[in-house]
């Protein structure tokens, strides 16, 4: 199976950071989020990569080079105009030949892409999008009224959402949505197929997930030592393969 990783963002909510590093450089103790990501799809058997890139994208291929290091084979994408989450895929038709994944690049889970794409094809579908559940502390109270009438009061209440983890599987069929040379979304290809009664399915991860655009998690990668978490990832893998 092949990879898509989006790393063409500016990474704004990561600003001033992010001025003189791309998001997926941003250091997780003494690696960058990109090399942790890379080496959690080689353990997962994958060792074709394709890496999309605009804003600063000559320091991602100056630290990633061809992916040798990693025994990967990395092949990128420049994006003149910003093309949104996967706009960026039209660059990449001739490539795209079979089942592939689409990962952020800001995204570090302990996700079993082997289950993912299992699951996906089981389904039979175009797209999987994989979820999981993250909850919101509301800061103000939940009124539910009818007629000026107050039916349900909820103070400050904790909602639990599901939620796209950035990681997606796709079939080639699912690039007919998308059209060429224009910004194009994750949100507008969902859109697309499920206006035209296209199926979109989900799987749901329960392990650890981190979007390191967002400052509370970037902090709790810090937290983590990805040395020791790596093993017990490989050891869930193999044994999925046994």
């Amino acid at each position: 199976m092949k990879a898509v990783i989006q790393c063409g963002g500016k990474g704004t909510r990561l600003r001033p950071y992010t001025s003189v590093l791309p998001k997926p450089l941003m250091p997780i103790g003494p690696r960058p989020v990109l090399e942790l990501l890379l080496k959690w799809v080689r353990r997962n058997g994958i060792r074709e990569v394709y890496i999309t890139t605009g804003y600063l994208g000559h320091l991602i291929r100056s630290f990633c080079g061809d992916g040798r290091q990693w025994d990967l084979r990395i092949v990128y994408t420049q994006e003149i105009e910003p093309l949104g989450t996967i706009g960026p895929l039209d660059l990449l038709r001739d490539e795209l030949d079979c089942t592939f994944l689409v990962l952020n690049g800001d995204v570090l889970t302990d996700l079993s892409l082997n289950d993912f794409s299992a699951s996906h094809r089981n389904h039979g579908g175009l797209l999987t999008i994989a979820t999981t559940t993250r909850e919101t502390k509301t800061d103000y109270g939940l009124i539910e009224d009818s007629q000026s009438r107050v039916t349900q009061f909820r103070e400050k209440p904790t909602l639990f959402h599901s939620v796209s983890m950035g990681a997606y599987c796709m079939e080639p069929e699912a690039l007919r949505f998308v059209p060429g040379g224009v910004p194009f979304g994750f949100d507008d290809l969902v859109f697309a197929m499920m206006s035209e009664g296209t199926p979109v399915h989900s799987f749901r991860h329960h392990g650890l997930w981190l979007d390191i655009g967002r400052v509370e998690d970037f902090h709790r990668a810090q937290e983590i030592d990805w040395d020791e978490q790596a093993p017990s990832i490989q050891m869930t893998v193999d044994s999925i393969k046994a």
